[in-house]
C-alpha cells in the first residue's frame, strides 16, 4: 500500500495527542484536550507518575523519559520509543540530537512521525515526508512562549498537527 492510500485508510480515525515536559504536572485541561485520541506521545521530562497514570485515564501512552526525570523514572521509561497507531510508525525521545544520531534517516526506517521534546518551543516541520514535531513544554515555556501540547490528525493527505496553547 503506497503512503497516500494508509492515509485515506486512516483519514477521520486516528488523532495522537503529543505532549512533553510536563515536570510533574498535569494542566487540568490536558484530559479534555485530549479526549478521543487513539494514543498519547509524552516526550520526557514526565516528573511524577501520576502524570502518566491521568494520561492513561484517556488513552493508551508512550513515554520516555527525560534528562530532569528521577532516577526511578529513567529506570521505568525507556530513552527512546517506537510504535505504530493504525499504520502510522511513530518515533519518540526526548532529545532530538541524541535520538537523530541513533536514526540518521527516519524516513528510510519507514517513519511517518518524529517527536522530541527539550527545547520548551513547539514547532512541526516536514522532512522527506515525516513529521518533525516538538509539542512545546506542557508546564513550562520557553521565553516568549505559552505552555502547549499538540494533537495530530490524519486527514485524507497526511498528518495533520495542530500546536494547541494551555491558558
Amino acid at each position: 500500500m503506497n503512503t497516500s492510500d494508509r492515509w485515506k485508510q486512516s483519514a477521520g480515525r486516528v488523532r495522537i495527542g503529543v505532549i512533553s515536559d510536563t515536570h510533574g504536572f498535569l494542566h487540568p485541561d490536558v484530559p479534555a484536550l485530549f479526549a478521543g485520541v487513539n494514543h498519547i506521545i509524552h516526550a520526557g521530562d514526565v516528573g511524577d507518575r501520576a502524570v502518566l497514570e491521568s494520561l492513561r485515564a484517556v488513552a493508551e501512552v508512550t513515554a520516555v523519559s527525560g534528562n530532569m526525570d528521577t532516577d526511578d523514572l529513567r529506570a521505568e521509561l525507556p530513552v527512546e520509543a517506537r510504535g505504530d497507531i493504525s499504520g502510522i510508525r511513530f518515533l519518540v525521545g526526548h532529545l532530538q540530537r541524541e535520538l537523530l544520531s541513533r536514526h540518521e534517516n527516519p524516513a528510510g526506517e519507514g517513519f511517518d512521525l518524529v517527536v522530541c521534546g527539550h527545547t520548551h518551543r513547539a514547532y512541526a516541520d516536514w522532512h522527506d515526508g515525516v513529521l518533525y514535531l516538538n509539542p512545546g513544554s506542557a508546564t513550562a515555556p520557553g521565553p516568549g512562549e505559552q505552555p502547549s501540547l499538540a494533537v495530530v490528525e490524519v486527514d485524507s493527505v497526511g498528518l495533520d498537527p495542530r500546536i494547541i496553547p494551555l491558558d
